[in-house]
C-alpha cells in the first residue's frame, strides 16, 4: 500500500548529492493532513522500524504511546498546544515518545537516550515514507500531564516529544500562517556541517 500525495511537491529548495537517495530530501513535515484511517499492518510496520535502531549498551530506551481510537486520539489531543492542535486534529495516528532515563545494566543516567530515541524516530519516519505517510514532531506539548494522562512512570521516562503521522492533504486547507509555510524547507549546505580534521 502507497498513499500519493494529491499535488506535485515542489522540492526545489533542496539540492542533494547527486546519489543521495530520494527518500532521504523528500522527507519533510507538513502539518496539511487528511483524516484516513490506517491499516493495522501499516502501523505496526512503521513503528517496527523503529525497534531495529541502534543505541548504547542496546538498551533500546525508547517508548513510543501511540492512540488507537478515537476516544484515545482526543486525548492525545488535549495533551497538545493549542497551536499544534488546530492541525493535529486531521493526522490519522498521535503519538508521543518517551526516552528511559536510566541505563539498566547500572541505573546511572542515560546521556544518549535522546539521542538513541532520534535514531529510532527517524527510522519510523523513513518506513512511513515508504507507504507515502508522512509525520510530523512535535516540541509543543503539555509535558507534565503526559505522565499522568499516559499513566508513564516519571521516575523511569522521560517525555521527549509528540509526533503526528498520516495522509497528506492541499496545504489551502491550513490557516494562513502555516500555509506559508507548508513546503520543504531548504538545508545548510554540507560544509556547514561538516569539517575535515578539525573545526
Amino acid at each position: 500500500m502507497r498513499f500519493t500525495p494529491p499535488y506535485d511537491i515542489d522540492y526545489s529548495q533542496r539540492t542533494p548529492s547527486p546519489d543521495v537517495d530520494e527518500l532521504f530530501y523528500q522527507r519533510w513535515s507538513p502539518r496539511s493532513l487528511k483524516k484516513a484511517l490506517l491499516p493495522d499492518d501499516v502501523v505496526t510496520t512503521v513503528l517496527d522500524a523503529a525497534r531495529w535502531s541502534p543505541s548504547a549498551f542496546n538498551e533500546q530506551p525508547w517508548l513510543f504511546i501511540t492512540s488507537s481510537t478515537e476516544d484515545e486520539f482526543n486525548t492525545f489531543l488535549d495533551l497538545l498546544t493549542e497551536t499544534n492542535r488546530s492541525w493535529a486534529k486531521d493526522a490519522s495516528l498521535l503519538g508521543f515518545i518517551f526516552a528511559k532515563r536510566n541505563h539498566a545494566h547500572n541505573s546511572s543516567p542515560n546521556r544518549l537516550s535522546f539521542f538513541d530515541c532520534g535514531a529510532a524516530w527517524m527510522a519510523m519516519t523513513l518506513q512511513a515514507r515508504k507507504f507515502g505517510l508522512y509525520t510530523h514532531g512535535l516540541g509543543g506539548i503539555l509535558r507534565d500531564k503526559t505522565y499522568g494522562v499516559l499513566n508513564v512512570p516519571e521516575d523511569i521516562y522521560e517525555v521527549i516529544c509528540g509526533f503526528t503521522l498520516g495522509v497528506i492533504d492541499m496545504p489551502e486547507k491550513l490557516e494562513d500562517e502555516f500555509k506559508a509555510r507548508e513546503s520543504p524547507s531548504p538545508r545548510k549546505s554540507l560544509n556547514e556541517i561538516w569539517k575535515k580534521g578539525q573545526f
